[in-house]
């Protein structure tokens, strides 16, 4: 096929991701899609896009374009995401999936049932740290997996944020913290066990009705002897942002740094730790959008390494790019396909579930 056309649905954080599919060899940053149609002009502007929508519904029909990016606030991933699908397009779609496990399922079915590509476009699982310890795990180092920990905590208790944010439950947006741990030992989730600590304001609850200020659940995998542990907080809770994940192993143990800045800690032996900085990945994508790790890539011709600045998370927003371009070139199931996703994100959705039942288990829908 030719250039994969892709529409960008969202421009606050997704306006990150036009200039990468637009320096794709394979891609072209077809169309941009917001509500609101100053913000909408200004980044076409900026991208030099000339087909510019502020209705989503109005990108389903046209034919040419071959997928939607979908970077929108949470409450419309599903809805976003099914409609693209049914109408026939690739669809990539920031996290979680979705908020609900009956929207989770209805997604891995549509996927199955449109033969399209879905990706959710997972910032955890291609940051420059978990491809570190990616490598550290599959080259043999590490040595057998033993357990697994992952944390997200932010604390978004001050104004600005959108509305909807005020009062989320914690493991409803908990996709950072469980997508290494599964990825890294290779397995789903079969049940969590979870359990609610501390109290939100009142305000807050009301919105949702979920009260805990931290969920923290126990992952059972399938077919696995490992356990995973998680922990959430969004409100009332004091902790400098970290969204972390930690892998203990036979010979080598990986754990994300404490306090930002100071690197992570590889364990080795006994009383062994050094602090590390993960290498950069570029070298594992078209030399075209490789500076969008936010590294640099040293230009031989003319002996100076160039910046590209924008490339949030870990240096993950272009390896998320190729693989859901690639996918959809070569015609296969993406990394982070439907049933993974959906695997994922209700593991937390159950999780908290789990919480609002005072840490009852909860089995998770299978999907295959």
């Amino acid at each position: 096929m030719g250039q994969v056309k892709v529409a960008v649905v969202g421009l606050g954080f997704g306006a990150e991701f036009i200039p990468i599919y637009q320096r794709h060899p394979d891609a072209e940053c077809y169309a941009i899609c917001q509500r609101n149609e100053e913000h909408l002009n200004e980044i076409g502007d900026q991208f030099g896009i000339q087909r510019r929508f502020t209705k989503f519904e109005d990108l389903l029909s046209i034919d040419e374009l071959d997928a939607i990016h979908v970077v929108s606030p949470i409450a419309d991933h599903a809805r976003m995401s099914l409609a693209s699908l049914k109408a026939g397009k690739h669809t990539a779609c920031t996290v979680p999936m979705a908020t609900t496990t009956e929207d989770c399922l209805a997604l891995y079915e549509a996927r199955k049932a449109s033969g399209k590509v879905y990706m959710m476009m997972e910032t955890a699982v291609y940051s420059r740290e978990f491809l570190y310890a990616k490598e550290l795990v599959e080259s043999g180092k590490l040595g057998k997996i033993q357990f697994l920990r992952g944390s997200h905590q932010q604390n978004m208790g001050l104004p600005g944020w959108p509305a909807y944010w005020y009062g989320f439950p914690p493991m409803h947006y908990a996709t950072h913290a469980i997508s290494p741990l599964l990825w890294l030992a290779k397995a789903r989730a079969e049940s969590v066990v979870c359990l609610g600590s501390g109290r939100i304001q009142k305000d807050y609850i009301e919105k949702y009705g979920a009260p805990f200020a931290i969920e923290t659940a126990l992952l059972k995998l399938t077919d696995s002897e490992l356990a995973c542990e998680v922990t959430r907080s969004l409100f009332n809770t004091i902790r400098q942002y970290r969204e972390s994940f930690d892998v203990y192993g036979t010979e080598l143990s990986f754990e994300w740094e404490q306090t930002a800045g100071e690197g992570p800690v590889i364990y080795s032996g006994y009383e062994d730790a050094k602090r590390i900085e993960a290498p950069d990945y570029g070298h594992l994508l078209p030399k075209e959008i490789a500076p969008f790790t936010g590294h640099g890539v040293y230009d031989e011709e003319h002996e100076h390494t160039s910046f590209i600045q924008g490339s949030g998370h870990g240096g993950s927003h272009p390896h998320l790019t190729h693989e859901f371009v690639r996918a959809i070139v070569e015609g296969r199931e993406s990394t982070v396909d439907a049933a993974t996703a959906a695997n994922w994100t209700m593991a937390g959705i159950c999780a908290h579930e789990s919480a609002l039942k005072g840490g009852e288990r909860i089995d998770i829908p299978l999907t295959k």
